[in-house]
């Protein structure tokens, strides 16, 4: 038998033994946690230290890409990174919008959305293959841009007046057409079908720039087009322009009426476009490209460079941005139901 002092030893060396072993438990803890956790604590110190993306929804050339390029090259110089634009068109932006939301929560994917994105596609779609509000972090809004109607020379109409005219005498045979079903382009068009009371027909394309494309070639004969987009080949006088879809006219071109003007009174409709990160980001990560964004939409070059395009430079807080998408899904829900809009 085991003499007492046998005993004793045994029992502390087991004791000895459990204490070990329940630090190195301990430690291995402590560092699986700090694993499963070092985003969040530390991955604002070292972002950016990779190429950042900033996924774009239309095709090259258009309102959201011009945007996105401006901006990509202002929080290249801010965030001291290359930040570049990959156009993913189709579908109303639907899907570059399902890619940026499938993208990892780390802050080196970006997406470029706009008012059909995030307020306009939720209530035109039956099925969405993301959700604008849960699967993408609001940042700030870029800029709000006025659509531009615009028509080929070669149209028999000068004015919004002889515009409606036409139409309602060759009803169907107007075509307008748009950067893809559910843009706010196209939803002006319908807006100002249901307002005008005529009977004219949406030819979407994937992007803006091959529907001006088309207008230029008189394959389509007018269309709301987002001004940047649109103003080069006006002031060269290729497109006409008939009027802007704003409450006031634009200081770019101020002779252009506004369509409540020119014979449809109450009409109003604006294009905005704002930057996103997916949904789950750290909110470190998303307060340093925050503060970065905001830092290049108020460089003078970048605001020159978005006001020669029409549009209005807009720069907010997150949460700020988040209540103004809000208000406007309310407004353009509203909107795809009374005009009877549909992408399915």
């Amino acid at each position: 038998m085991k003499n007492i002092q046998q005993q004793q030893k045994e029992v502390q060396q087991h004791q000895t033994r459990r204490s070990v072993l329940g630090g190195i438990a301990l430690a291995v803890a402590a560092v699986g946690a700090s694993a499963a956790l070092p985003f969040s604590a530390f991955a604002a110190d070292n972002y950016p230290s990779k190429v950042i993306t900033i996924v774009v929804p239309f095709s090259a050339g258009g309102t959201t890409d011009i945007l996105a390029r401006v901006v990509a090259q202002a929080l290249t110089s801010e965030l001291g990174q290359s930040v570049v634009v990959d156009n993913r068109a189709g579908a109303g932006g639907n899907i570059g919008g399902a890619l940026a939301a499938r993208a990892p929560a780390d802050g080196y994917t970006l997406f470029m959305g706009t008012v059909g994105t995030h307020a306009i596609n939720a209530a035109l779609y039956k099925k969405m293959p993301f959700d604008p509000i849960k699967d993408f972090a609001p940042l700030s809004r870029v800029a709000n841009v006025p659509n531009l109607l615009v028509a080929n020379p070669n149209q028999p109409f000068r004015t919004v007046k002889e515009l409606i005219a036409y139409a309602k005498a060759h009803p169907g045979e107007v075509n307008f057409g748009s950067s893809g079903s559910g843009s706010s382009i196209h939803l002006s068009g319908e807006l100002f079908k249901t307002m005008a009371k005529v009977d004219m027909v949406h030819v979407p394309y994937k992007g803006s720039a091959p529907a001006v494309t088309d207008l230029l070639g008189n394959q389509i004969a007018i269309m709301f087009d987002n001004m940047p987009s649109a103003i080069t080949q006006v002031r060269a006088g290729k497109l006409r322009p008939l009027a802007v879809t704003t409450a006031k006219r634009s200081p770019e071109l101020p002779d252009v009426p506004t369509i409540a003007e020119a014979g449809v009174p109450g009409f109003e409709a604006t294009s905005w476009f704002g930057m996103f990160a997916v949904a789950g980001t750290p909110k470190p990560v998303l307060d340093k490209i925050n503060a970065a964004l905001v830092k290049a939409l108020a460089q003078p070059a970048v605001r020159a460079k978005i006001k020669e395009q029409g549009g209005e430079v807009v720069s907010e807080t997150p949460e700020q941005f988040a209540t103004f998408i809000k208000s406007e899904s309310t407004k353009w829900g509203k909107v795809v139901k009374e005009s009877g809009a549909s992408a399915d």
